[in-house]
């Protein structure tokens, strides 16, 4: 039952997002929070293996927070291959975070390719989005990480290619 309300509250606050143009990418000023180093966030990839964040320590971090049920979490998916592509040779890493079941993001997979790694979690992943600076569960949540390990930007809602774009040229 806390699950499925769990979940419920996970859709509406997706719904919300989309639906009602929740959105925006925020550059934090060095005394906000965000500016803070981000959370060490372990969770199981697609095998179940237990894979920590900061194995990707040095690189600038795309991680993105997303669901199978979350439709501008799929639409954004597309870009972030695309992004993974064009900028992994220079120091990006696209990381997916999949608040969602192990199976539901198996299936999805079967018919929707992502070239990033993926991690899985249900409530874990709920807590890593809430260590990266979330003020509220919206789904896709996007942070931008620097090299050093510092959150640049909290991104809530689709991202879209010129602001991903602008945002990692300035980070490199």
């Amino acid at each position: 039952m806390a699950r499925a309300l769990a979940i419920g509250l996970l859709l509406l606050a997706a719904a919300a997002a989309g639906f009602g143009g929740y959105h925006y990418l925020n550059a934090k000023s060095p005394d906000s929070p965000a500016t803070s180093r981000r959370p060490d966030v372990t969770l199981n990839d697609l095998a179940g293996s237990p894979q920590s964040i900061s194995q990707w320590d040095g690189k600038v971090l795309v991680v993105n927070f997303w669901a199978t049920w979350c439709e501008p979490c799929r639409r954004e998916i597309p870009l972030l291959n695309a992004l993974q592509s064009e900028y992994g040779g220079r120091g990006v890493q696209v990381i997916g975070v999949a608040i969602d079941e192990l199976a539901s993001v198996q299936d999805f997979l079967k018919s929707v390719p992502i070239s990033y790694p993926v991690l899985i979690g249900e409530q874990e992943a709920v807590d890593a989005l809430a260590g990266f600076g979330a003020e509220m569960t919206v789904l896709p949540y996007t942070a931008f990480v620097r090299r050093d390990g510092r959150i640049e930007v909290l991104h809530a809602g689709e991202l879209h290619r010129d602001d991903a774009t602008e945002l990692l040229n300035r980070l490199l």
